[in-house]
């Protein structure tokens, strides 16, 4: 049984990322489960392409992307992913689409076949601060969750995306929450697929 987890490097004024920092943090085994972990850049096009790769490799059971949004206070599984890139900054590369889809001929927009409610309930039942999200924004995350979607569809993999707060200490002022409870809360997610 193998679950792929990614997070993303660094991005903006940051000097790290959380969603990654936290995916290294995760044991190689949980349960049943061989976890293989990759991190991601956050670069439109090239994000996914190299999803698609690691999927090709390892064969995974479940995918489950993790990104950073920053000025949330819990750890917010994704209900949804549009079909849109509408980039308020540029990626890592400088590139900035406006109003954009994803996939010209593709649906609006494709749900999480992660159990996203059993993962919010189970955090939360831990004393980890958790919530449904019903906007993974328009930036690369959303490009990444969009296409692992289109990608998964049909082939039995559970797969969608985890959006982390801060971690402690990178924006004063801001919401945070400390590593380590970022971590044990995407162990939870991983403890609560129906496929491990």
């Amino acid at each position: 049984m193998t679950v792929l987890i990614t997070g993303f490097e660094p991005f903006g004024d940051d000097m790290i990322n959380p969603s990654y920092e936290a995916v290294r943090m995760l044991p190689d085994l949980i349960g049943e489960a061989r976890i293989v972990r990759c991190r991601l850049p956050v670069v439109f096009g090239e994000a996914a392409e190299i999803l698609k790769s690691e999927i090709e490799t390892h064969r995974p059971q479940a995918v489950i992307c993790v990104g950073l949004a920053g000025g949330r206070r819990a750890i917010t599984p994704e209900v949804i992913a549009v079909n849109l890139k509408d980039a308020r900054i540029p990626d890592n590369k400088g590139q900035q689409p406006r109003w954009v889809r994803i996939d010209p001929k593709g649906e609006d927009g494709l749900l999480s076949t992660l159990p996203v409610q059993a993962m919010v309930d189970r955090m939360q039942a831990k004393g980890i601060p958790a919530e449904l999200s019903y906007s993974a924004g328009t930036f690369v995350c959303n490009e990444v969750f969009y296409q692992l979607m289109r990608s998964a569809k049909g082939s039995g993999i559970e797969a969608g995306f985890v959006h982390v707060p801060y971690s402690v200490g990178m924006k004063e002022g801001q919401p945070a929450m400390e590593l380590e409870a970022i971590a044990r809360g995407l162990r939870v997610c991983v403890e609560t697929l129906s496929v491990i």
